[in-house]
């Protein structure tokens, strides 16, 4: 498998994950001038991704697709509660609708709900078989009922939104404060350290810390509260970093 985040924050949100029958994006925030020419960074073409997969109807998630989608008519996956907030794709031909696993040949991506304010809003684990990768984000909390499923992947591409003391003492008007840190809000940095504690396992190779606030967070500080975390639960591990709004993270091969 190859991962790669093209984009991730408040602007907009894009993944990239390759496996070795498939190219997938999962959401397609930014622009399609911005996605394409990442994509072109990595040696992909446009043409070529096979599905995008949608986590829920956000602008930061979607905000390119209505663009790329008439130049390249890639198929696209989302719920019917998503496709009610999403009224570009109700006559789309290339629609896949999902409600909880989807098969692409040997390619297994499970769905699970995550707990935000839109109109329904789904993680993902995408497996060919043998690796695995977890996209967690947008997320007020994650419920235990999905701890197994989402335990020792090999990578890990997990919100670490806000900094608490950043949020609180920062510009947003108290009732934006009350979303963020609500249950349908976003995970903070310790919320992100806590979870991981909790699920990575022996496989897990990498994670990436994803969704940084640029207004209540920066990457030093989440960095640093998460490895914290990891330390009071006397876990291990170091290969951590965070991915960024203009610019692309490394490329995970496993």
């Amino acid at each position: 498998m190859k991962i790669c985040v093209l984009s991730s924050g408040s602007k907009g949100n894009c993944t990239y994950v390759e496996t070795s029958s498939h190219k997938y994006l999962l959401d397609l925030g930014r622009n399609k001038k911005y996605i394409v020419d990442k994509l072109k960074e990595i040696d992909v073409s446009p043409s070529e991704i096979d599905y995008i997969i949608i986590s829920h109807s956000h602008d930061d998630h979607i905000s390119a697709l209505e663009t790329f989608i008439k130049a390249y008519k890639t198929s696209v996956c989302v719920t019917n509660d998503m496709l009610k907030n999403i009224p570009l794709l109700k006559n789309y031909e290339n629609l896949i609708v999902y409600d909880d696993d989807m098969n692409f040949g040997e390619d297994l991506i499970e769905s699970i709900k995550s707990s935000h304010d839109s109109n329904d809003a789904r993680n993902f684990i995408i497996s060919d078989g043998l690796k695995s990768v977890a996209y967690v984000t947008d997320t007020g909390y994650i419920n235990q009922k999905y701890f197994k499923k989402l335990s020792n992947h090999d990578v890990y591409l997990f919100e670490s939104n806000h900094d608490i003391e950043m949020l609180n003492n920062g510009p947003y008007p108290s009732w934006l404060k009350a979303r963020v840190l609500s249950d349908k809000g976003h995970l903070s940095n310790i919320a992100a350290g806590v979870y991981l504690s909790k699920l990575i396992g022996d496989k897990t190779k990498n994670v990436i810390l994803i969704h940084l606030s640029e207004t209540n967070n920066t990457s030093k500080l989440a960095l640093d509260t998460v490895t914290d975390v990891f330390k009071e639960y006397e876990l291990d591990f170091k290969n951590l970093s965070c991915a960024y709004q203009n610019e692309i993270s490394e490329v995970i091969n496993i």
